[in-house]
């Protein structure tokens, strides 16, 4: 007797976690593209170049620190960083794409992943509180819960019964 395999039921949340990594994925692939590009120029002044731009002070609390970042980057690391950041790019995007199929071993992907940041999150937190890293923190928890808790009903596919 042949058995039916049931559509897949709707699960906003899990489509809100496939939307941060695959947005992730993206911009990050935008973010290497744009340090290929840079190669050879001062990141850091292109970076307050393009914050005057858009009418943002560089020198503000929240800029400075990824400006004097980028004035760290010498030419020779630009290359490695924007390899680097393609390359995470596209572990992102593997996530989200494997999430879309429901694979199991997305979910174990997008689990590791989060749980690998957790500890860095605190770590910048407990050097100084910014509410990036502290919602960026409480996003990982929650990914890493979700999954955990709904793995069985979100990945059935993956699992011999």
């Amino acid at each position: 007797m042949e058995q039916s395999i049931a559509p897949a039921k709707k699960v906003p949340t899990l489509y809100v976690i496939i939307g941060i990594k695959l947005l992730k994925g993206v911009v990050l692939v935008l973010l290497a593209l744009g340090i290929y590009k840079l190669s050879g120029r001062n990141l850091g002044s292109e970076y307050d170049q393009l914050l005057r731009l858009i009418r943002l002070d560089p020198e503000a609390t929240f800029f400075a620190p990824l400006g004097d970042q980028l004035d760290k980057i010498t030419i020779p690391l630009k290359p490695m960083v924007a390899t680097s950041t393609l390359i995470y790019s596209l572990f992102s995007l593997t996530e989200g794409f494997g999430l879309i199929c429901r694979v199991s071993w997305a979910g174990w992907l997008a689990i590791g992943e989060s749980l690998f940041f957790i500890p860095l999150e605190l770590y910048e937190l407990r050097q100084g509180f910014t509410w990036i890293i502290f919602v960026i923190l409480l996003v990982n928890i929650a990914i890493v819960y979700y999954l955990l808790r709904n793995r069985d009903r979100l990945f059935k596919h993956g699992h011999a019964h």
